[in-house]
């Protein structure tokens, strides 16, 4: 599974962040085959609407997307896991846009 963050550009760990999430999801039996980062707030403009995800359909920028889907296609994943929640909608629109199930990690975790 390729699995993604999306970070404010000040939070400063987000490293640590990933790393622990790909622990918890390989500690579950998964493989993570890597690992895409998206920076919000890095720029004067990014900061003004650092709280909000660069799309509502799909929470990362559309370049984004499309890197995750040509991470997973060349790493033959098999599931994209975000470190951020998503709502039904991101769901459905990442998983038809990626070609793959898309699910936000808590709700992998919540899963027994």
């Amino acid at each position: 599974m390729v699995l993604v963050g999306y970070f404010s550009a000040k939070q400063k760990d987000f490293g640590t962040l990933m790393a622990s999430a790909a622990t918890e999801l390989e500690a579950r039996g998964a493989r993570v085959v890597a690992q895409v980062v998206q920076r919000r707030g890095v720029s004067d403009g990014g900061v003004r609407r650092m709280g909000l995800p660069y799309s509502a359909r799909t929470l990362l920028s559309h370049g984004k997307v499309r890197e995750v889907a040509q991470v997973c296609e060349q790493a033959d994943a098999d599931a994209v896991i975000f470190v951020a929640p998503l709502t039904e909608r991101q769901q459905r629109t990442l998983t038809a846009l990626l070609g793959r199930p898309a699910a936000g990690l808590s709700d992998v975790l919540a899963t027994p």
